[in-house]
């Protein structure tokens, strides 16, 4: 075995006894085989975590292809590790556009009959290119809040085919996932592109979601000053109430020594907001996509680009100043970092698990569109953790119940 194999089996193994919650599920599918005869076909970051999922699905009985979600985001030693035990894996770190499209085609060419998708381009490709496989897709399951967003914008268009359950809108993902995760690995991803000190300095978090939440949090938590720019009245009321400076981004443009968007949208950053930010501000972007800062924008108004160190590039301007981007715009904790630690992608991957076995059991009854999990597998997944954890909690007692079940008691 060479030793990149070797290496990803190590990391997945480790990653194995950091995902508890998870590997309780694999030994249940394990016996009952619950995906027999199934084929998935999955998009996501091909990371040590996700390798855990393919496992699991497996364990359980499914045939598994994956490709990568991101060019950047694929941990190539546990891609081969994957590749060694008999998946299909297509991806690797680096990968151009075009290598990225042939490697979801490769999985839309497996004729998956269940689809878990991380932003939505798999299931995009199916709808656009290869609506042949429609008819026999049992469902799908979405990772993440872009992913969501552009599977609600297809449901309202009447574009959508087949039912897709929201992962990313369980507790156990988008409060856990998106707020512990996205917070601690980007700045893991900033740390191991820059080496730059986060205390004392001003960092501009744009977007006050779950994910900026967990941002805000952890740069404030290591001694920034945190401004937070917003659209949304009550996510910019809450960035209030938390301690936080709110603004546009037009006035905090100026002020930040680290920008951090985590918004799902296009364009956060640009031109007018590049001329006037101070000389070796940094640009980080952990949405999912490379639009939430306008490369092309700031590839223009450079004289002068360079990479400095491995995931970081630094833009001479105009006016003299420099301003360096982290990971070439795109996820910096995974491009640059390792992604989400194992912990709490157990809980994310527990859920892909379960809204797969779930989609199984509705076969044929659920219509095509956006559907939540029922909120017993999402307390099951806590249950599951909280086990994990070495947890334990109370318990409503016959009069509790009552009680909360009635109406007629009162002041």
């Amino acid at each position: 075995m060479n030793k990149v194999i070797e290496q990803g089996r190590n990391n997945l193994e480790l990653a194995e006894k950091n995902m508890t919650a998870l590997m309780k599920l694999r030994a249940d599918f394990s016996k009952r085989k619950p995906f027999k005869d199934v084929r998935i076909g999955m998009a996501l970051h091909i990371t040590k975590e996700t390798g855990v999922l393919v496992r699991t699905l497996r364990d359980g009985g499914a045939q598994v292809a994956i490709a990568s979600c991101n060019p950047l985001s694929t941990q190539d030693d546990v891609a081969a590790a994957l590749a060694h035990e008999g998946t299909a894996v297509y991806g690797h770190k680096g990968e151009t556009r075009k290598q990225y499209y042939d490697y979801l085609k490769k999985v839309i060419a497996f004729k998956p009959n269940i689809t878990i998708d991380d932003g939505c381009d798999l299931v995009t490709e199916i709808h656009k290119n290869h609506r042949s496989l429609l008819k026999g897709m049992i469902g799908g399951c979405e990772e993440t809040t872009t992913g969501i967003i552009r599977l609600r914008a297809m449901e309202k268009a009447g574009a959508l085919m087949y039912p897709i359950i929201a992962v990313n809108d369980n507790d156990t993902k988008h409060l856990m996932d998106n707020y512990y995760g996205t917070g601690q690995s980007t700045i893991d991803g900033i740390l191991r592109a820059s080496n730059v000190l986060i205390a004392g300095k001003t960092v501009v978090v744009a977007g006050y979601g779950s994910c900026g939440k967990g941002v805000a949090l952890r740069a404030a938590g290591l001694g920034a000053r945190v401004i937070v720019t917003e659209v949304k009245p009550f996510r910019a009321l809450q960035a209030a109430m938390d301690g936080f400076s709110v603004m546009p981004m037009r006035k905090a443009a100026p002020l930040g020594d680290l920008f951090i968007t985590v918004t799902g949208n296009c364009e956060v950053l640009r031109r007018e907001h590049f001329r006037v930010m101070k000389s070796g501000a940094i640009l980080v972007n952990s949405g999912h996509f490379d639009t939430e800062i306008d490369l092309p924008a700031l590839g223009s108004l450079a004289k002068k680009r360079r990479r400095v160190r491995p995931f970081l590039d630094e833009y001479s301007l105009p006016s003299g100043k420099i301003v360096y981007l982290v990971a070439e715009g795109r996820l910096a904790n995974l491009a640059a970092a390792e992604g989400h630690p194992s912990e709490v992608m157990s809980m994310s991957f527990c859920g892909q698990a379960l809204a797969v076995e779930y989609l199984l059991k509705k076969r044929g009854g659920l219509a095509p569109g956006v559907h939540l999990l029922p909120e017993e597998i999402d307390l099951k997944i806590s249950r599951l953790q909280l086990s994990a954890m070495g947890v334990s909690i109370d318990k409503l007692t016959e009069k509790q119940n009552k009680y909360l079940s009635g109406w007629q008691e009162g002041t």
